[in-house]
C-alpha cells in the first residue's frame, strides 16, 4: 500500500468551482449578472478551471493511464473523465456568450453548467481520487502539483490562492494556507490577497469578505 496522499488541493480548488457558480446563480437571480463585478467574476472562475482540467488532461490522466494498466474499470474511467471535460467546454463558452449579451435563459444556462460540472466534480472524488490514492505516491502527486504551479506561473499563484481562501472560515483557511511555504504565505496577506479583494468578484458589497486572510 501507498503512503496516504493529501488531496487538500484538489477538495479546495473543487469547492471555490462550486462556491462560484452559486454566487453566479444569486447574481442572475438578483438582476446583477451584467455588472462588471460579476464578469469579473466569471472571467476568474473560467480562467482557473480551465487551467485545472488542462493540467488534469496533461499530466494528471496521462499518469495515472500509465501507473493503472489494464485495472478493473481504469480505462473506462479516464475516457469518462476526459469526455465531461469535453462536455463542459461549450457549455462554458455559451454560457459566456449569454452573460455578455444578458439573455433571457441565463438561469435556466447557469443550472445546466452547474449541474454538469457537479456532476463531474463528484465523479472525479468518488472514483478518481480513490484510483489515484491506489496507484499513485504521494511524490506522484508532488509532480501533479508542481505541474500546476507551472501552468500557472506567479501570476496565476497570485489570482489562484486569494480565490480559494474567499469565504473560507478562520479554521479552514488556516488550514489551507499551512500548506504553503510561509514566503507564500507572507506575500499574499500583504499584496495578493488586497488587490483580490479590491477587485470585488461577483459582488461588490463582498470587498470585506477577505480582510481577515492570514
Amino acid at each position: 500500500m501507498t503512503d496516504q496522499i493529501d488531496f487538500t488541493m484538489m477538495y479546495v480548488t473543487h469547492d471555490a468551482f462550486r462556491r462560484d457558480l452559486v454566487r453566479l446563480e444569486a447574481a442572475v437571480a438578483d438582476g446583477r449578472a451584467a455588472t462588471q463585478e460579476v464578469r469579473k467574476g466569471w472571467d476568474n472562475f473560467t480562467t482557473q478551471l480551465h487551467v485545472h482540467h488542462t493540467v488534469e488532461d496533461e499530466w494528471l490522466w496521462p499518469r495515472l493511464a500509465e501507473l493503472a494498466g489494464d485495472r478493473p474499470g481504469a480505462p473506462t474511467l479516464l475516457a469518462e473523465m476526459e469526455a465531461e471535460h469535453a462536455r463542459l467546454d461549450p457549455l462554458l463558452e455559451e454560457l459566456g456568450g449569454a452573460l455578455e449579451a444578458n439573455a433571457a435563459d441565463l438561469a435556466e444556462r447557469v443550472e445546466t453548467l452547474t449541474t454538469v460540472l457537479d456532476r463531474h466534480l463528484e465523479h472525479e472524488e468518488d472514483e478518481a481520487l480513490p484510483l489515484i490514492q491506489e496507484v499513485m505516491t504521494p511524490a506522484d502527486w508532488k509532480e501533479f502539483g508542481s505541474a500546476m504551479a507551472r501552468r500557472q506561473g506567479v501570476k496565476g499563484a497570485a489570482a489562484y490562492v486569494p480565490w480559494i481562501i474567499d469565504g473560507m472560515s478562520r479554521a479552514d483557511r488556516r488550514r489551507f494556507l499551512a500548506h504553503l511555504p510561509a514566503p507564500v504565505r507572507a506575500i499574499n496577506r500583504l499584496a495578493w490577497t488586497p488587490r483580490y479583494r479590491r477587485r470585488r468578484l461577483w459582488n461588490p458589497t463582498e470587498a470585506g469578505s477577505l480582510k481577515k486572510a492570514a
